[in-house]
């Protein structure tokens, strides 16, 4: 499930930020119990923030794996396009010149799906690569039929290997951290929250220096949203490789296919 960066912040800070103020003025008879036996309740407390750290942590490091396997078959997008334009020699000049104009407007739409931010022309983009990749196998099927041998074979695997590139970076973009490790991760923080604002001894009101702590933790939530969101984050999968690719190789615009 999709979590947002600005609401995860947002309710974060206002759930935690309300679970100490809870801890302060409600539970009397919690507050008492702690104060006789301050040791062992500074033990619960300082074992459950440092558990809801590890948990952060932990949940930071798969957010990050995910960033880098998305930089990670973005580059391999880029490798699997130069491959298909070399091999397209491999084919006759008609058909290789067909294969290199297809790979231009592949390539435009490849770099559309990185760069957007809008789901409308990401869903116009998807569709229009899905097209462009049945009329790739076309255009690399026609010659390997007409002259099968392990050549045209070669030209053929790289199309292959290019839709291939493709179905994995779909797949990354959709693997988030999952819901569940948010709920459990948010429910350590507003216990450990409780747990802080339960500590504090008979406050004449609020202090405000304890909101500081349910700020902290609403920036590294925010932070982990951030990273676990490819396309509305601020940190984002900037394509590199496809851009130095597309103003290294010269496509053709291919005849029949339509410029968005």
């Amino acid at each position: 499930m999709f979590v947002p960066p600005g609401p995860a912040f947002i309710f974060t800070f206002l759930m935690l930020t309300a679970a100490a103020w809870l801890g302060t003025a409600r539970f009397e008879k919690l507050r008492s119990e702690a104060a006789a036996t301050r040791e062992e309740f500074r033990v619960i407390q300082a074992a459950t923030l440092t558990l809801l750290g590890l948990i952060i942590s932990f949940t930071f490091s798969m957010a990050l794996d995910r960033y880098e396997e998305r930089k990670n078959f973005e580059s391999a997008e880029a490798s699997a396009i130069t491959t298909a334009y070399m091999r397209a020699e491999l084919l006759p000049p008609a058909d290789a010149a067909r294969v290199r104009s297809l790979l231009g407007s592949y390539l435009e739409q490849r770099l559309n799906f990185y760069e957007t931010r809008s789901l409308r022309t990401l869903a116009e983009s998807n569709l229009a690569t899905a097209k462009i990749e049945v009329l790739l196998w076309k255009a690399v099927a026609a010659p390997a039929t007409r002259n099968p041998n392990s050549v045209t074979a070669l030209a053929a695997a790289s199309i292959n290997d290019l839709a291939r590139s493709h179905g994995d970076t779909q797949a990354s973009w959709h693997n988030r951290v999952p819901f569940t490790a948010w709920m459990m991760m948010g429910s350590i923080a507003f216990f450990a929250m409780l747990l802080v604002g339960i500590g504090i001894q008979r406050p004449a009101r609020f202090p405000h220096l304890l909101a500081v702590l349910p700020l902290i933790i609403s920036i590294a939530f925010f932070l982990i949203a951030d990273v676990d969101s490819p396309r509305l984050g601020m940190i984002s999968v900037v394509p590199d490789n496809l851009r130095e690719l597309s103003g290294t190789l010269q496509f053709p615009w291919p005849e029949g296919v339509r410029r968005p």
